[in-house]
């Protein structure tokens, strides 16, 4: 059974995803500092303590093997432009989350967010030959919902008051998924042109 490699790094010819470093703190934070951006978000990263907790949190994932957290690079501008995971692994179950993933302003609307998720779609099932990729995301984040749609997941419910948010709100979380044999088709229609995929 392949197991993802705690190096591992994914790329396309507009994103590289790298392991998340200690020292891409201060771009994370600078790209954070965007009111409402964290309305949805558990943890308030433009708080500097906060961003700190998140990022050990994805450092003790990583040792646990849980979670794979990538630091996204765009590659046209060699910019941090934010952060994403494969996370909840299961090698038994064969599925894997992505999620934990949120860009700075600039970023969105410009591909990155489509070219990182085909990268861990491809990975997890071309290369672990997984059967189910899931994303969860705040039932009232329309944005993320619509994105995740795009990308080809399919809404399957709502998790009621399932997560507490940093602001005290109690969070609805809708998932969405993505099985194996649903990959072929979206491969030649939504992601088709996508070019320059590796991984290391």
């Amino acid at each position: 059974m392949k197991i993802i490699e705690p190096g591992l790094a994914l790329q396309t010819d507009k994103v590289l995803l790298r392991p998340i470093e200690e020292k891409d703190f201060d771009a994370f934070l600078e790209l954070a500092q965007d009111e409402g951006m964290w309305d949805y978000f558990t943890l308030n990263l433009a708080n500097k303590d906060h961003l700190q907790k998140w990022m050990d949190a994805a450092f003790a994932d990583k040792t646990a093997g849980t979670r794979r957290p990538f630091t996204i690079i765009d590659k046209t501008t060699n910019q941090v432009a934010g952060s994403s995971s494969m996370g909840n692994i299961s090698y038994h179950d064969r599925r894997l989350e992505i999620g934990w993933s949120w860009l700075g302003k600039k970023f969105r609307s410009t591909g990155v967010n489509f070219h990182a998720k085909y990268s861990m779609l491809r990975y997890a099932f071309d290369e672990l030959n997984f059967e189910r990729v899931e994303f969860k995301t705040d039932v009232l984040n329309e944005r993320a919902k619509q994105g995740l749609r795009k990308v080809g997941g399919i809404e399957e419910g709502v998790l009621r008051s399932h997560m507490t948010m940093w602001n005290n709100r109690r969070r609805d979380s809708i998932y969405f998924g993505i099985i194996k044999n649903e990959w072929p088709q979206l491969k030649k229609t939504i992601f088709k042109g996508i070019e320059g995929y590796e991984f290391a």
